[in-house]
């Protein structure tokens, strides 16, 4: 009786890196988002991970475009900052490398004056 030995397996190819959310960033992005939720602003989210960039956008009906995107670009983590919030026509609002600090410029829409 002889033994048969089989190669190994070719190994399958990596998949891509892809840039993501860590829990912490995804619990600050959630909590702005339920707040604006509660408030009646925003109805709607949809995430996107891809090779270089992972995006938070927002929407306030699923069936139009984003009011705005939350972008991670770990490109930009020594020049310009990590996070950054761009608005419906694609102006960057705020750019930096805490997220909290960068939201900020979204929870001002929570301050309404009182009549």
């Amino acid at each position: 009786m002889t033994i048969q030995s089989f190669p190994p397996a070719p190994a399958s190819p990596a998949a891509p890196p892809q840039v993501a959310f860590d829990r912490h960033e995804l619990g600050v992005i959630l909590s702005l988002y339920g707040r604006m939720v509660a408030a009646g602003e925003w109805r709607d989210y949809g995430m996107s991970f891809l090779r270089d960039v992972a995006v938070f956008s927002i929407f306030r009906r699923a069936a139009e475009n984003p009011l705005y995107r939350i972008e991670k670009r770990p490109a930009l983590r020594q020049k310009q900052g990590l996070y950054a919030v761009i608005g419906m026509d694609g102006q960057v609002l705020k750019r930096g490398h805490d997220l909290s600090t960068v939201l900020r410029v979204l929870e001002r829409k929570l301050i309404r004056p009182v009549d």
